[in-house]
C-alpha cells in the first residue's frame, strides 16, 4: 500500500523534505550566531564604555588598525583643533533620522600627531555642492573625550567613497585619506566626541552605542528548529492520510463490485 511513495509527486516531495531539513537546521544555527556576536557585542561596549578614558595615544598611532577589542574605548586627546583643515562626512543620519553631514575636525595633539575627532552631526546646506554652517570648536588647547573607533572603509560601510566630490567633502572617515590630504602623520581611527558638550547643542553628538537590545535572533533560531522538526512530522501525517484514502477508495470499490484500484 506504501508503492504510492514511488510515485513521482511523492518523490518530489520527499527529496523536498529532505533538502528544507538540513536547510532550517542551519538557518537556525545561523541565528544562533547572530545572537552570541550580538551578546558578546554588547558585552565589549558596555565594558569599553565603562572603562576609565586614557590617552588615545596609548591605544592608536599612525597607521594603526584599530583592533575590535578596542572599539567604542573611552579616550582623551589634548590639543588644538585645526579648523582650516575640517571637512564633512556626507550622508549621515541625526537622532531623529534627518539627512546631513558629520563634522570631521583634526586635532593638533599638544604630544606631536593628529588625531580626528568627530564633532556630530549637523544639517546638510542648501545644494550638495555648498558646504553646510558649521559650529566653530573651541578655540586654544582643550582635552576632549570621546569613543575610539576605527577607520571606515568601503568594505565595512557598504558606502563608495566617490571621487569628484566637493572641496572638503568626504563620504567616509579613514585616517590614512586625511593624513594625505593633511600631509603629516594622522593617527589611525577617529574619535567620536563625547565631552565638552557645546551651550548649544550644536553639532549633535552622536548617541552611544545600543549595549542592551540583543535582537530576536534567538528566537528565531528556536523557530526554524521548530519548523525543522514539523516537517517530518507533517511528512508522515501526509503519507498516512495518502494511505487511508488509498484504502477507504479500495473497501469502496469492493463494496460497488469493481475492482480495486492498483497502486502504483
Amino acid at each position: 500500500m506504501y508503492r504510492f511513495l514511488l510515485t513521482r509527486q511523492w518523490v518530489i516531495l520527499t527529496l523536498l523534505v529532505l533538502v528544507l531539513i538540513p536547510t532550517m537546521v542551519e538557518l537556525g544555527f545561523w541565528q544562533l550566531h547572530r545572537h552570541q556576536h550580538r551578546v558578546a557585542q554588547n558585552a565589549l561596549i558596555s565594558q569599553n564604555l565603562e572603562a576609565k578614558p586614557v590617552p588615545v595615544s596609548r591605544l592608536t598611532s599612525p597607521g594603526h588598525t584599530v583592533p575590535r577589542s578596542d572599539y567604542w574605548r573611552a579616550v582623551t586627546a589634548t590639543g588644538r583643533f585645526d579648523t582650516a583643515h575640517e571637512v564633512v562626512v556626507r550622508r549621515r543620519t541625526s537622532k531623529d533620522e534627518r539627512i546631513g553631514v558629520h563634522v570631521l575636525t583634526p586635532l593638533d595633539l599638544k604630544g606631536g600627531g593628529t588625531v580626528l575627532v568627530n564633532r556630530g552631526w549637523v544639517p546638510s546646506a542648501d545644494t550638495q555642492q555648498a558646504f553646510p554652517e558649521v559650529p566653530a570648536p573651541p578655540r586654544g588647547e582643550v582635552t576632549v573625550t570621546g569613543r575610539l573607533k576605527a577607520d571606515e572603509t568601503t568594505g565595512a560601510s557598504g558606502i563608495k567613497d566617490l571621487a569628484g566630490l566637493p572641496d572638503r567633502q568626504v563620504m567616509l572617515i579613514n585616517s590614512a585619506q586625511q593624513s594625505q590630504l593633511l600631509d603629516r602623520p594622522v593617527l589611525g581611527g577617529y574619535l567620536e566626541l563625547t565631552a565638552p558638550e557645546t551651550a548649544d547643542g550644536t553639532p549633535e553628538m552622536i548617541p552611544a552605542p545600543d549595549d542592551g537590545s540583543i535582537g530576536s535572533h534567538m528566537a528565531y533560531a528556536v523557530q526554524w528548529w521548530l519548523f525543522a522538526a514539523g516537517v517530518p512530522v507533517g511528512w508522515v501525517i501526509l503519507v498516512r492520510r495518502e494511505k487511508h484514502d488509498r484504502e477507504q477508495a479500495a473497501r469502496e470499490s469492493e463494496t460497488a463490485g469493481e475492482p480495486a484500484p492498483v497502486s502504483v
